[in-house]
């Protein structure tokens, strides 16, 4: 692979395909399951509802597609879509290319917030409203606590923020585990289900309730391109250029961090997207930021539709953990990019 530096024509057929994957990930989330519907149909359902054409789905095929797999394909595309920005904007803030969205103990707290719910410590907690409710608060908590430990908020650097991270995530990892201990054999069961995150409990819902995260947050993140790329050649030299960098990076990880633990509390931990997914794009589109993010966006969620479709079909009529499929995926390609990126330094 050529280390020059993409030419626009090769930025734009990118672009391009990255959203042709995205249209095939979208009729895939619809087609395929255990309800076998024809393509045709579905499209002619989908344009039916503009006024187009009508509809010849049957009043149960209708159901499964708009009640159950809608829904379950608009929360993959905003979780994909999300965690994948998050990672890109994290390794720019950073400047370190193994940084996710769960660097800062956001994976920690909402484990320990969605465990407290499950295993009903605090009784009357152990319902499918309070677990995403208690894992959003639990992440929240994390971040802002790493946060101040990592510097005193806005004096914070990137060096100190990573430590204060894996301090906290440790110390709430811990807590996790006491409670778990606490608690019975199905409850642990529950708690590791949650764990490894899934898409079977989307409802519309659950959308609702993260779309304006998802949609604020990551408009902020793909907008903060420019300032990523400035942060890029050091924090003294992009004062001396005349960015804020201890406002940008609080107003970056800010953002990311909320969409993150919005995306978590509704669906679990889901790992290897927001590292793979931003590294896959730089190998593709180079290294500014302005093109890193938005790619990174379509791109992110289609691989996570993708591998929701694999999750559900795979070992049907059972599921397969979602965060179980993106770790067989993300793996060995974050082992395959690390060796095209060690060529390409020689």
């Amino acid at each position: 692979m050529s280390s020059n530096p993409p030419t626009a024509r090769r930025v734009a057929l990118v672009s391009a395909l990255t959203l042709v994957g995205l249209v095939a990930a979208v009729v895939c989330g619809l087609a395929i399951g255990p309800t076998s519907i024809a393509t045709a149909k579905i499209i002619g359902d989908v344009v039916s509802h503009v006024g187009i054409g009508h509809s010849s789905l049957s009043p149960l095929q209708s159901t499964v597609i708009w009640q159950l797999r809608a829904p379950r394909l608009v929360l993959g595309l905003l979780a994909g879509a999300m965690l994948a920005v998050a990672g890109g904007t994290y390794q720019g803030v950073f400047r370190n290319p193994l940084a996710d969205p769960y660097l800062l103990g956001v994976a920690a707290g909402a484990g320990l917030g969605a465990t407290f719910a499950i295993v009903d410590i605090g009784g009357g907690l152990n319902t499918p409203t309070w677990t995403p409710l208690l894992a959003f608060a639990g992440a929240m908590v994390a971040v802002a606590f790493t946060w101040g430990v990592g510097g005193r908020g806005l004096h914070s650097n990137a060096a100190t923020l990573i430590l204060a991270g894996v301090a906290v995530s440790a110390l709430l990892t811990s807590m996790q585990t006491f409670l778990q201990q606490q608690s019975s054999s199905n409850s642990i069961a529950r708690v590791y289900i949650w764990l490894l995150g899934s898409l079977a409990s989307a409802s519309w819902r659950s959308v609702w309730l993260v779309f304006p995260y998802v949609i604020l947050c990551t408009a902020i993140c793909v907008l903060s391109g420019r300032a990523l790329d400035v942060m890029s050649v050091g924090e003294d030299e992009s004062r001396s250029l005349g960015l804020p960098v201890r406002r940008v990076r609080f107003i970056v990880i800010a953002a990311s961090s909320l969409g993150t633990a919005a995306i978590v509390s509704a669906v679990g931990l889901i790992g290897f997207v927001g590292i793979i997914v931003p590294h896959i794009v730089r190998l593709l589109v180079g290294t500014s930021y302005r093109r890193i993010l938005p790619i990174s966006v379509v791109f992110g969620a289609a691989f996570l539709v993708f591998a929701d479709t694999l999750a559900r079909t795979v070992m049907a009529p059972s599921e397969l953990p979602l965060g179980v499929v993106t770790a067989a995926i993300g793996a060995p390609v974050f082992v395959i990019i690390l060796s095209l990126r060690r060529r390409m330094v020689r």
